[in-house]
């Protein structure tokens, strides 16, 4: 049975769908809004940090997927390089650094205007990329910052397409 057989009616909420599938897949998740999830999904290298957010205003569910990172100071601007390559290798999603709250974060907001349902198919997808994405880049941003290689040198780890689930 396909996920989305079990939603028949027409208006379902996004984050009940994202309940759902946190349930479905035995994610730790703790729904703090009727609006809002957050939620640890397991990976090889971290366990993220993903929140997922249902916007009425502008029709979008806003997804980040973060995960804790302590570059020393002398590393931000090679950081941001590789930030800038990684970047342009994602077609769904990019990935930023908040230097505050020490986290590098990867974002994406399925737009549904119109009143569209978002599928539970789509949001799933939304998440297994974003974990891929964070699997898949995570080595290149360590080696630029505790092994000194180039941005260049370090996204030939994450050249070769990364497969599995989340």
């Amino acid at each position: 049975m396909a996920l989305s057989e079990q939603y028949l009616e027409d208006e379902i909420h996004p984050i009940d769908i994202v309940e759902t599938l946190a349930a479905h897949h035995d994610w730790d998740f703790d729904r703090i809004a009727d609006d809002q999830i957050a939620m640890a999904v397991e990976g090889q290298w971290r366990t993220y940090s993903i929140t997922l957010a249902w916007s009425a205003y502008d029709e979008t569910l806003r997804m980040v997927c973060t995960f804790e990172m302590e570059p020393p100071e002398d590393k931000h601007a090679a950081l941001m390089a590789a930030l800038n390559a990684v970047n342009d290798q994602c077609w769904a999603g990019a990935f930023t650094w908040w230097q505050d709250q020490k986290l590098m974060v990867y974002r994406y907001g399925l737009v549904l205007a119109g009143g569209q349902i978002a599928s539970a198919e789509q949001i799933d997808t939304m998440i297994r990329a974003a974990v891929m994405s964070a699997e898949r880049y995570y080595p290149a941003f360590q080696l630029v910052v505790w092994a000194d290689r180039s941005p260049k040198d370090a996204l030939q780890v994450a050249i070769a397409e990364a497969y599995g689930r989340a």
